[in-house]
C-alpha cells in the first residue's frame, strides 16, 4: 500500500508524467453508476445483567468466551463473574439458555456470581437426579433436577447453581460431561460435598422482555429469521434458522444425551445431526463421530440409537 501511495504522489508532483486521458469506454470515477461496495452491517446486541443494570451494547465476538469478555467489559466486571446467559428473559429459565446460536433480535441477560454454599450429599442411588450443562467458558451448572431424586430432596440445591467443587476438588474449567462422569463414579453410601455458587437474583416479579427495542438501522439487520452461530474455532457466521427436521432431530438427540449421560447440550446435539448429513450408514456415522467428537467416547449402542432417532425425525418431518 505504501509503494502505491508513493507512486501516486510522484505522479501528482512530477510534471514530466502527464496524467493519462480518460477512456471513453469508462465513465468518470464520480459517476453514480460506480457505487462503493456495501460495508458488512454491524451486528450489535443489547445486554443487561440479569439482576438489574443499565442496557449495554456488544459486538465483535465469535465465540462464547469472547461474548462473556464483551459483556464483562460493558459492565466493568471480570468475565469469570458470569455464570451463564439467557435470551430474552432475566429469570433463571433453562429453556432460554444461550447456547451456540443467538437470534439477531435476541436480548442477552448475563447471570453473575451470587452467594457460595456447601451441601453434603449421600449417594443412596446410582443416579443423583441432576442434569448438568456448562456455559462454554469453564463453569458447569445444574440445568434440571429430577422430581423425587436425591438432589430434589435437598432444598439448598437449585436449578442454575454452578458446581464449583466436588469434595473440595475444583472442577472449574471442566466440561459438563466430565462433571457428570465424576458424579456418576462417586461411591454409593458415602457422603460427599458439593460447593455451589448461585446466580445473583433480583426483580423476579418483573415481566420478561420478549424482544429488544432496536433502533431503525439495527432493525434492518435483524430479520428474526437468522441467527449468529458461535463457533469454538473460527469466525461466527450468520445462518438461516434451522429447518423443521434439524430442530426435531436435535431435540431427540438432546433427549438421548440426557438419558445416557445426564447432560443436555443442544449444540452437541446439533453437531451430531450435522454430522449425520454427511453419512449414509450407521457405521459411517460412527466413524465420523469418532473423528469429530472422539473425546466423548460414545458407546456403540448409543450411536445406534442416535442414528435411529435422526432417521425417525427425518420421516416425521417428511
Amino acid at each position: 500500500m505504501e509503494s502505491a501511495a508513493a507512486r501516486e504522489t510522484q505522479e501528482a508532483e512530477d510534471p514530466r508524467l502527464p496524467a493519462p486521458p480518460p477512456s471513453p469506454a469508462e465513465p468518470p470515477a464520480a459517476t453514480p453508476t460506480q457505487a462503493a461496495p456495501r460495508a458488512r452491517p454491524r451486528l450489535v446486541f443489547r445486554t443487561q445483567l440479569a439482576h438489574g443494570s443499565p442496557t449495554g451494547k456488544i459486538e465483535g465476538f465469535t465465540n462464547v468466551r469472547e461474548l462473556y469478555a464483551k459483556i464483562a467489559e460493558a459492565f466493568g466486571i471480570a468475565p469469570t463473574e458470569i455464570l451463564f446467559c439467557t435470551l430474552n428473559s432475566h429469570k433463571v429459565d433453562m429453556q432460554k439458555l444461550l447456547g451456540g446460536q443467538i437470534g439477531l433480535e435476541d436480548f442477552i441477560f448475563a447471570h453473575v456470581r451470587g452467594e457460595t454454599k456447601e451441601v453434603e450429599v449421600t449417594k443412596t442411588e446410582d443416579a443423583l437426579g441432576l442434569t448438568i450443562t456448562d456455559n462454554g467458558a469453564g463453569y458447569a451448572f445444574i440445568k434440571r433436577i429430577k422430581e423425587g431424586s436425591i438432589i430434589n430432596r435437598i432444598e439448598a440445591v437449585c436449578v442454575g447453581d454452578s458446581i464449583e467443587a466436588i469434595n473440595d476438588h475444583s472442577i472449574v474449567g471442566c466440561r459438563h460431561y466430565e462433571v457428570a462422569k465424576m458424579l456418576r463414579e462417586l461411591p454409593k453410601s458415602q457422603p460427599f460435598t458439593l460447593r455451589l455458587v448461585q446466580p445473583k437474583r433480583a426483580f423476579d416479579m418483573i415481566g420478561q422482555r420478549s424482544r429488544s427495542s432496536k433502533c431503525p438501522t439495527e432493525a434492518k439487520v435483524s430479520s428474526g429469521r437468522a441467527t449468529l452461530r458461535l463457533r469454538a474455532g473460527g469466525a461466527a457466521a450468520v445462518e438461516e434458522m434451522p429447518s423443521e427436521f434439524e430442530e426435531e432431530a436435535s431435540r431427540r438427540v438432546d433427549d438421548l444425551l440426557e438419558s445416557y449421560m445426564g447432560i443436555r447440550d443442544p449444540e452437541l446435539a446439533s453437531t451430531m445431526v450435522e454430522t449425520s448429513k454427511e453419512t449414509a450408514s450407521v457405521q459411517e456415522f460412527a466413524r465420523h463421530l469418532d473423528s469429530v467428537l472422539g473425546e466423548f467416547a460414545f458407546p456403540d449402542e448409543f450411536v445406534v440409537e442416535v442414528w435411529a432417532a435422526i432417521g425417525e425425525a427425518r420421516e416425521a418431518c417428511g
